[in-house]
């Protein structure tokens, strides 16, 4: 069993990769809905909470740091804090493209028709990245591997959607040469949302490597315990 001090300093160390899940997490739905309203505002706000992404992410990787230096972590313990210290650097470079997209949006300079949008499936891209982000959230929060492996299809169908916009891009660009710079754009938040995907599945997998070797750990323990009580039960007889 853990030292009391290694147990809480995990617990902060869990509580601390949730907090920039949920940050990161409604930095991208704030993005779909700033694309799709054209709010400017929203998308400056997003810009600004970059900061607390950034600031939150050296917190994470320090703590990270301070747990395998000073207390020497082992087993499941050692495998939460080197899955945190990935998922930490897949999350900030989550927050990376959403404050990217909010750039786009903002220099955009005017809303978006909806015949763009659905061409460019951007409501459909963002609404894929938006779940897979909400599973890997809740399936850290659960423990639940079932849910993090739906992320794995997920991520499937914004590559599947990635490829078939390049083709719809390009058909935009040929029938209204003057608005390549814009579709481009928008091509670009597509790639940005694709790459959110990957940078997801790579969550969910960390997120399975330590969460079953946690609950493995924990059925090892359970059939000891079990043996134990048993040869303690026969050397009475």
């Amino acid at each position: 069993m853990a030292p009391q001090h290694l147990d809480s300093e995990l617990k902060l160390l869990k509580d601390n990769v949730l907090e920039l899940m949920f940050l990161v997490k409604n930095q991208l739905e704030k993005g779909q809905k700033a694309l799709h309203d054209f709010d400017e505002e929203l998308a400056h706000e997003i810009m600004a909470n970059e900061k607390r992404v950034d600031s939150l992410e050296l917190t994470i990787d320090r703590d990270c740091e301070n747990l395998l230096a000073l207390h020497n972590p082992v087993a499941v313990d050692l495998r939460f804090v080197m899955a945190a210290f990935k998922i930490n650097s897949d999350l900030e470079r989550i927050g990376d493209h959403a404050n990217s997209i909010a750039k786009y949006i903002a220099d955009f300079g005017r809303k978006i028709d909806e015949d763009t949008l659905k061409t460019m499936r951007l409501d459909e891209m963002y609404s894929t990245a938006n779940k897979m982000v909400s599973n890997v959230f809740n399936a850290f929060i659960t423990e639940d591997t079932d849910l993090a492996r739906k992320v794995f299809r997920l991520d499937e169908t914004l590559n599947k959607i990635n490829r078939e916009v390049s083709g719809s891009t390009a058909e935009l660009i040929e029938a209204d040469v003057s608005q390549t710079h814009n579709y481009l754009y928008l091509f670009s938040i597509v790639r940005k949302l694709e790459r959110v995907g990957d940078l997801t599945k790579n969550i969910a997998e960390e997120l399975i490597f330590y969460i079953e070797a946690k609950v493995l750990k924990h059925k090892k323990m359970k059939s000891k315990n079990n043996n134990g009580n048993e040869e303690s039960g026969n050397s009475t007889v």
